[in-house]
């Protein structure tokens, strides 16, 4: 059911300190910030030959990313998203297996334009999941 790996999503306090890192010391291709009010996150991806690494800061008070940096001040990993052919029957099958969609278990639109979902990382040895529609 799942595809390619398409990020990984690390949460950061600074996002300049965190962008300039991987620009400048990793040599990598940083993208422009970009804010995303209905996930409350402000994003950057940074492309890599075979997949992203998408950093996270915290946008507005309600950020989900914000109640992350209180309990990891440092930063860190806070997911992985894999490709799904169709996010609908992903969703379904999974949610017939007894894994959990976070949320409404409606799909979002995610920061590349396209339908996400969550699933609970307590289902998923303790990792947070996003899927996200090829």
């Amino acid at each position: 059911m799942i595809g390619r790996l398409n990020h990984v999503a690390i949460a950061v306090p600074d996002l300049k300190a965190a962008t300039d890192q991987y620009r400048d010391t990793l040599g990598a291709k940083v993208g422009a910030p970009q804010d995303e009010p209905d996930h409350g996150v402000t994003v950057v991806f940074i492309e890599l030959p075979n997949t992203k690494i998408e950093l996270l800061h915290p946008l507005g008070e309600n950020s989900p990313i914000q109640t992350f940096l209180e309990k990891n001040p440092a930063g860190g990993i806070h997911h992985i998203c894999y490709e799904v052919d169709d996010i609908l029957v992903a969703r379904d099958r999974l949610a017939d297996s007894g894994a959990r969609v976070l949320g409404t278990g409606e799909p979002k639109i995610g920061a590349h334009g396209k339908p996400v979902i969550f699933l609970h990382p307590k289902d998923f040895t303790g990792t947070l999941v996003e899927l996200e529609q090829a």
